[in-house]
């Protein structure tokens, strides 16, 4: 049974899951026995910066780890509701987490806080950072554009479909795109 000591905590929003998500999950399986992966802002949902639910994203992750032949068995999904990034919320995710000893993020902040805690951070190899962002890939889907599906891997996109989640992007994003349904 993997201790604390063979096991790491990944933080992200998964708005949606992308091929860097999928890239730094993948480091966390190199380096420890068990991954622990954290679902930032939970409890948001159907807003332009968040538009999938917390389930929808876990059903990203999980089939996207058996997709990638990962083990499942290895994996614990855990829900962080939102909450100011600070000091409180690495409280949070030591009550909602089991117990770890490392934090893999590529964020500056979360390093720095959870490092002031005593856990070691590790970074995930950077891959195509410029293309592998959420905001990058909803704006994507805004403008009707298929080159999202690119930088996902496909359990996501098909998970993307079957709810509808372009149509809920472009729908959420009108707002922030001026003209955009213009000529729709």
């Amino acid at each position: 049974m993997p201790t604390d000591i063979d096991r790491c905590m990944m933080i992200a929003r998964f708005q949606p899951l992308h091929y860097g998500h999928l890239n730094a999950i993948k480091h966390c399986f190199e380096k420890c026995g068990e991954v622990i992966i954290v679902v930032g802002m939970a409890s948001q949902s159907h807003t332009p910066e968040n538009p999938f639910t917390a389930g929808e994203r876990i059903l990203m992750i999980r089939e996207t780890v058996k997709w990638s032949d990962l083990p499942l068995d290895k994996l614990i999904t855990v829900t962080l509701p939102t909450m100011e990034v600070s000091r409180v919320a690495v409280h949070y995710v030591k009550l909602y987490s089991p117990p770890f000893k490392y934090v893999v993020t590529l964020n500056p902040i979360i390093q720095r806080l959870f490092a002031e805690e005593g856990y070691h951070v590790l970074q995930p190899p950077i891959v195509e950072r410029g293309n592998h962002r959420g905001t990058v890939i909803r704006r994507l889907m805004a403008e009707g554009s298929p080159e999202w599906k690119k930088l996902v891997p496909p359990p996501v996109a098909e998970i993307i479909e079957r709810i509808d989640g372009v149509n809920r992007v472009r729908m959420l994003l009108r707002e922030k795109l001026p003209g955009y349904y213009a000529t729709a």
